[in-house]
């Protein structure tokens, strides 16, 4: 059988959806999947990164993390999205992403991926599942198969039992409230089980 290639892309202005994506990357590697992270370009303006602390330190600490482009889509076998939620939807860092994917999207490069989202916002109905099923209904327009993680374990319900995906509470302070890093990595194996199955399945 031939390893999954796995795509984990995230955007994070203060850090929470860098970790979850590396939580996913962790998991994923253990699997014998090959893995590649990569962030969304960021389009804010840099006075607005600099009027928040927090947001600047990340951003500077992840100036090695290399940027997403459509060529990683077309590489992977399966992809973990991380967005946090803005009013409801996602970033408009990640919207601006799957923006230039209209080329792949229309020459089929990007159907029969295997696709799960994971996201976050300050309070527990911040809009984190509004958020994911806003990136499952761009995945249905490429033609991708969502593995969404259901309820299929305990740590899903110790992460809050969002069953379209982990999602996490960030406090004030910036500290995530539920315990999700098993439901994270609970979701990565899912979604690498299932694109092992599809990637193997097509080369017989």
């Amino acid at each position: 059988m031939e390893n999954v290639k796995l795509a984990i892309i995230y955007y994070s202005s203060t850090g929470t959806n860098y970790q979850m994506a590396r939580w996913a990357e962790e998991a994923a590697t253990a699997s014998g999947a090959e893995v590649r992270v990569a962030k969304v370009r960021e389009n804010a303006p840099p006075q607005a990164i600099a009027a928040n602390p927090a947001w600047q330190a990340h951003f500077d600490a992840t100036q090695d993390v290399p940027e997403a482009e459509v060529a990683l889509l077309e590489w992977a076998d399966a992809i973990i999205f991380s967005f946090p939620t803005r009013y409801g939807h996602i970033s408009s860092q990640a919207q601006q992403f799957f923006d230039i994917t209209g080329g792949a999207w229309a020459q089929g490069k990007l159907a029969n991926k295997v696709v799960s989202a994971m996201s976050s916002a300050q309070n527990p109905h911040g809009g984190q599942e509004a958020t994911i099923l806003a990136v499952y209904t761009t995945m249905f327009h490429w033609g991708a198969i969502v593995a969404a993680p259901g309820y299929r374990d305990a740590a899903l319900f110790k992460a809050g039992g969002n069953p379209y995906g982990t999602s996490v509470t960030v406090d004030q302070q910036g500290q995530m409230v539920e315990d999700v890093e098993d439901a994270v990595k609970l979701q990565a194996r899912h979604t690498i089980e299932v694109a092992g199955w599809v990637k193997n399945g097509q080369s017989q």
